[in-house]
């Protein structure tokens, strides 16, 4: 159990900068405390004291402003961020590591009982703020959703849904400008719909800044390998013409990386 609330109060101190203390965030973070609530009455809800836990989480939600069905499966190290208006329904499952914002609905469509009605979120997944992610389908690992996005189909694994109804966005290039804004220093907060103007530029910039990377890549390789060479060459030794072609060669290649 202390184990649990260890990993949970790291989380929290490790992705929301506002957090300072451990104290503050034991005593002042809503997303912690239905979270361990939910742990008392999911415990409850498969031992068979179904009232239990369903009473438990309603005082959970009566504190913390958030609803978690006792029947919801809730893995390690996740983060509900504010948390305020979040529903989980019962079959939800959501993975190691997600993160997830404040008014966020992880509903069904269906009415059928025993039926898989509400959404898996597997490890590393974002849900933004007044997200709705409604149905028995899979968000894939380290998969997105934008705010006020609303998703009623699977999203693939690294890949980021956003608008209404939610559409995807390419995975491989929405990972790569995550690297590169990684490697800068900037992570975003949440994710926008992908029309805003702000949000745009950004991407824009991220973009701009893993170009000129490359470029510069480039121009150590190609310094690197004039300095090799001329090392190579004896004290006072004439180069002989084809080498002298390719040092030509490799200096204008040069000039042109750095125009």
């Amino acid at each position: 159990m202390f184990e649990r609330l260890r990993d949970d109060i790291a989380c929290i101190l490790e992705r929301d900068p506002a957090a300072r203390t451990t104290w503050e965030v034991l005593t002042c973070y809503p997303g912690l405390h239905a979270l361990v609530l939910h742990r008392r009455a999911h415990w409850c809800w498969t031992h068979g004291l179904k009232w239990c836990g369903r009473f438990i989480s309603h005082l959970a939600r009566w504190f913390t402003g958030i609803e978690i069905h006792p029947g919801a499966t809730i893995g390690r190290r996740v983060f509900i961020d504010h948390g305020m208006g979040i529903v989980i329904g019962e079959m939800a499952e959501i993975g190691d590591g997600c993160t997830i914002y404040q008014g966020v609905t992880l509903g069904g469509t269906s009415l059928v009982k025993g039926a898989k009605r509400h959404p898996t979120l597997e490890a590393g997944v974002i849900v933004g703020a007044n997200a709705a992610v409604l149905g028995g389908f899979t968000i894939g690992a380290g998969a997105r959703v934008g705010s006020g996005a609303v998703v009623t189909k699977p999203v693939p694994p690294g890949a980021t849904a956003v608008g209404n109804p939610a559409r995807i966005i390419a995975a491989e290039v929405d990972m790569a400008r995550e690297q590169t804004a990684a490697k800068l220093g900037f992570s975003a907060y949440g994710v926008t719909n992908g029309d805003d103007p702000v949000a745009q530029a950004m991407k824009g910039l991220i973009d701009n800044a893993g170009s000129h990377e490359h470029q510069i890549a480039l121009l150590w390789q190609a310094i690197e390998k004039l300095s090799a060479r001329a090392r190579e060459l004896p004290s006072g030794e004439c180069v002989p013409q084809d080498a002298q072609t390719t040092e030509t060669f490799d200096a204008e290649r040069l000039n042109r990386l750095v125009k």
